[in-house]
């Protein structure tokens, strides 16, 4: 069995969940007491946020590097970055290591892909809706097309995740609004949803759409199930 990194804390509450998919997914596919092999550095969020904020992506990608040498040193096979939205600089940390990093877009693609999904509504923070990285990855390395919500909407789904979701907070009245923007990407083409932000599977799941939804933390946490376990179950 491989050794897992987690590079997480972004946000705590999501990273809990990454623990918790990856070991229920070793757990069925071994049985018994079996478990992952895991080891995590969880990063202060607060300093990342702020340098989000200000749009200091480089200095980002030097603290999340940092982060990411101290898993490889603790001896993980591969890393996972537990958040979207730091995918923005994942290139960047891939080049302070040895070991892969194992990209939440692919691992998205590969769901999507299954349901034959080729045009798909994107859910997450402002960064991941506006930002090229994550739907170029998708359309240029898997060929999916991409439809975000209007301005306002993004605007509201930004501000729900890191007032809200972030804080371990579900709100009623936020899960509609959320429902309202899942209607929305439905109007505008989409053929499934992305939950693309760590903790927006918090609030919504595939019972508040008719549309298909991949929640990309159980998708990413899947992937490394399958990774760590590749040649154990062939």
């Amino acid at each position: 069995m491989k050794v897992i990194g987690l590079l997480g804390g972004m946000s705590w509450e999501s990273t809990a969940l990454y623990y918790q998919l990856i070991n229920r997914e070793v757990n069925q596919r071994l049985g018994g007491l079996n478990s992952a092999k895991i080891v995590m550095f969880s990063v202060n969020f607060a300093q990342i946020e702020r340098l989000q904020s200000q749009h200091k992506w480089k200095e980002a990608a030097l603290l999340l590097s940092g982060a990411a040498k101290s898993l490889q040193s603790a001896g993980a096979d591969f890393i996972l970055i537990c958040t979207n939205t730091m995918h923005l600089v994942a290139d960047d940390i891939q080049k302070s290591v040895d070991i892969p990093i194992l990209h939440i877009v692919d691992a998205v693609a590969a769901r999507l892909q299954e349901g034959d999904v080729d045009t798909v509504g994107l859910l997450g923070t402002q960064f991941t809706m506006e930002k090229p990285f994550y739907k170029e990855r998708l359309k240029d390395k898997h060929n999916i097309d991409v439809v975000i919500p209007k301005k306002s909407s993004r605007e509201y789904v930004h501000k729900v995740i890191y007032e809200q979701l972030c804080h371990g907070v579900v709100s009623d009245d936020s899960r509609r609004g959320y429902i309202n923007v899942l209607d929305e990407l439905k109007q505008n083409g989409a053929q499934g949803v992305i939950l693309g932000c760590t903790e927006i599977g918090m609030l919504i799941n595939s019972t508040h759409s008719d549309l298909p939804i991949c929640d990309s933390t159980e998708c990413h946490a899947q992937y490394a199930a399958q990774s760590s376990l590749k040649g154990l179950l062939s």
